[in-house]
């Protein structure tokens, strides 16, 4: 016995001498305890050229449907490629990708999966430009949330959203992307949006990877006409469209997308000054930038690069990691750097980005996402109940004329409910639905159903389609108008007309719907206009002849049901315009913060106001809102003293409602110019009848009051600023 203990003893010892020599000799990098830098030092290590150069591109994966060919799919990746967008809704086929790189390739490096999750991946929700008029930053951070959820259950790892481009051309039909005309409303949105789909722990199997894009100036393209050439000094591009980003940033976002447009003669994704200087240099963002869809390869279209091989050493030099479907990286960089034309230096710290958030997805130590059923992944009711809220307060009364809403049911209606988008559940999803099921979206004329059940009856006719000639159906809708006590017409546009290489030259409504909403008219009988697009529209024909008007937007999978709510009363309306509604398209661009003009009563439009129809900001609600006079702690402050503004707001209705409220500031006189005013701050509080709340905005004045140059350094002058809250204006003065 003594023997046999003595052997077991000494087989144990040896076990544990074999374990411990075994875990010296492992790679730093397969060590999930280890420091990611040193995980990610030791990696870089020990690659590669061609292995380096792999990991700085993305392919495909998911896009063939037939399962016969899936196979063929994963055989044709390479087994050390860095990325690929995953167009499938399972993590299976990602799964099969993922084994040939961890098994297949000599350092077993994971790949990233991302894919275009815009406004949710099965549960869809709102558009992000109706996210922004609800002015609640916490409940589009639950969003994006849910969003992550799902993408990361389902194989994605990595999101190439939130878009946060300031956007003032409603032509353009990205603007549908965007969270509007606002560089302060962007910058809120886009750290909300960060926050909600990183969270606190990229690898915590619940959260994906941020992408904030397009960097920089695409929503500036001329005309609306997408990936066309941009003008943007550098003095715009810090005052106006670097904030979001910066903002971004700050919040921890993983990635940046490069943007396809060319700035004044340099294009986004070989733009060394915006790529290295200040994304990399200014603001140490030590994640990556991936380029949109063949962007790099674009750059010969563009007029910049002579050839592909050009066109990879021009993007990669200027600071651009990742070649997304441009083919340039791959076939080219290997040859640029034994040329000297790339350094090994670059893409050595190029490679570190990218293996860097992986490490920090926690791919390398959970590579595989867990197999789970649709219905664990999806719909699920908290996920529904936050996409209906969502939707709820990104509504925005435009119009209620003698109070017609909420409707008055005491005497039980007839409602005569017209237009194309009555019945529609497609169209409602808006533009880049991710895995959206139209089935999953409830229509209007269901949820108007469940609504007004035992309270209004209700008749339903077509009218008309979206657009064509067809006046078909007019006389149907028109008898039933006739029969009714009051007309909705659910009007608007396809998800397809907005969205990416969605340019229209009018933001008008269609001529057949202006046609048939003036047929309408002729029933006599007050009409509701319910939108629902992916565009602020010019609304001057038909605004006259409607009583009410319901801006919905494209609200997702709640469809119908947060609009029932608002027209029934059970939902108060407290959106506001996150973008300027103009007259028409021909006073494009029209928006809040433009500069001063030289003439201020000339230069006027002959033909139309100059005022917006409905301006940044507006919005209606059931219940009345009284604001009080602004106060000042003070009227002179230090340039390093804080000052705290007050401005009591009374519900004196008797209804519950939320209201927004929108801080601006102006400085009247700067060495450089400034708009007329500046959104700062804003604040959504829900406040009980009768009761009175008081907003508080802090002014710090270098964050809040102070200018950018045209070099991006911030400088604050002396002199008189004004506070303004709707009409309420009060100025302060800051000394040395």
């Amino acid at each position: 016995m003594k023997n046999l203990t003595f052997i077991s003893c000494l087989l144990v010892s040896g076990w544990l001498t074999g374990a411990t020599a075994a875990d010296k000799n492992q790679p730093i990098y397969k060590d999930a305890k280890a420091p990611i830098e040193d995980r990610v030092n030791d990696l870089v290590s020990k690659m590669t050229l061609e292995e380096k150069v792999f990991q700085l591109n993305q392919y495909t994966l998911g896009r063939n449907n037939n399962a016969n060919n899936l196979g063929e799919e994963v055989k044709n990746l390479p087994a050390t490629l860095g990325s690929v967008i995953y167009f499938d809704e399972d993590p299976e086929l990602r799964n099969a990708a993922q084994k040939k790189a961890m098994e297949e390739s000599r350092l077993g490096i994971p790949i990233i999966f991302g894919y275009d999750v815009i406004h949710g991946f099965r549960t869809v929700y709102p558009i992000s430009l109706g996210q922004a008029c609800s002015w609640n930053t916490a409940l589009v951070e639950d969003a994006c949330a849910v969003a992550a959820q799902e993408s990361r259950m389902s194989g994605v790892d990595w999101t190439f959203s939130p878009m946060i481009d300031v956007a003032r051309d409603g032509r353009w039909g990205r603007v549908a992307e965007g969270y509007g005309e606002d560089p302060y409303t962007n910058a809120a949105f886009s750290a909300a949006s960060v926050r909600g789909y990183q969270g606190k722990n990229l690898a915590d199997g619940k959260q994906v990877a941020a992408c904030l894009k397009h960097y920089i100036g695409y929503g500036a393209s001329e005309a609306g006409r997408d990936y066309v050439y941009t003008e943007i000094s550098n003095q715009s591009l810090w005052d106006t469209y670097l904030p979001p980003y910066e903002a971004g940033v700050k919040a921890g976002a993983a990635t940046l997308m490069s943007s396809f447009n060319d700035i004044s003669g340099t294009p986004g994704s070989a733009n060394h000054y915006i790529m290295t200087e200040i994304l990399k240099n200014r603001w140490k963002h030590d994640g990556f930038i991936v380029s949109d869809w063949s962007a790099v390869p674009q750059l010969i279209e563009q007029g910049h690069a002579a050839n592909r091989k050009e066109a990879a050493r021009l993007a990669f030099n200027a600071g651009l990691e990742m070649d997304m479907m441009g083919h340039c990286y791959d076939k080219y960089m290997a040859e640029l750097v034994k040329e000297g034309k790339i350094s090994m230096a670059q893409v050595d710290d190029a490679v570190k980005r990218v293996l860097r958030l992986k490490f920090r997805l926690g791919l390398f130590d959970n590579p595989y996402t867990p197999k789970t059923t649709a219905k664990e992944r999806f719909l699920l009711p908290q996920s529904l109940a936050t996409a209906e809220k969502l939707a709820e307060e990104t509504i925005v009364l435009l119009k209620n004329e003698n109070n017609l809403l909420p409707l008055n049911t005491k005497n039980k209606p007839t409602i005569a409910v017209v237009g194309p988008l009555a019945k529609n559940r497609p169209e409602l999803l808006g533009s880049w639905y991710g895995h959206g099921h139209a089935e999953n979206v409830l229509p209007i004329n269901e949820a108007l159903n469940a609504e007004f059940a035992g309270k209004a009856n209700l008749i339903y006719a077509d009218g008309c389609d979206f657009d064509g000639n067809d006046t078909a159906k007019f006389n149907e809708a028109l008898s039933a108008a006739q029969k009714a006590d009051i007309i909705l017409l659910c009007m608007g546009e396809k998800k397809s007309w907005s969205g990416e290489n969605a340019s229209r030259s009018i933001i008008e409504l269609p001529a057949i719907q202006e046609q048939f909403i003036a047929e309408m008219k002729k029933a006599g009988k007050p009409m509701v206009l319910v939108l629902a697009n992916g565009r602020p529209l010019g609304l001057s024909k038909v605004e006259p002849l409607c009583d009410a008007i319901v801006e919905m937007w494209q609200p997702g999978v709640p469809g119908g049901k947060p609009l029932a709510g608002v027209l029934s009363g059970r939902v108060n309306p407290s959106g506001k315009l996150s973008i300027t509604f103009p007259r028409s398209t021909g006073q494009i661009p029209v928006y809040y913060n433009q500069r001063k003009s030289a003439r201020p009563n000339s230069g006027k439009y002959q033909d139309i106001p100059s005022t917006p129809l409905y301006e940044f900001g507006h919005g209606l609600s059931y219940s009345t809102f009284n604001y009080g006079d602004i106060k000042l702690a003070k009227e002179t402050i230090k340039r390093n003293e804080k000052i705290v503004v007050e401005v009591p707001v009374t519900n004196a209705s008797k209804r519950d409602g939320a209201e927004v409220i929108h801080w601006f500031i102006s400085d009247p006189f700067c060495t450089i110019t400034r708009p007329v005013k500046e959104l700062k701050h804003f604040e959504k509080q829900l406040i009980k009848a009768g009761d009175t709340y008081v907003f508080r905005f802090e002014i710090d004045p270098m964050r809040d009051l102070s200018f950018v140059d045209s070099d991006g350094k911030r400088f604050l002058e002396n002199g008189e600023y004004f506070v303004t809250v709707k009409d309420k204006k009060v100025k302060f003065t800051i000394e040395d």
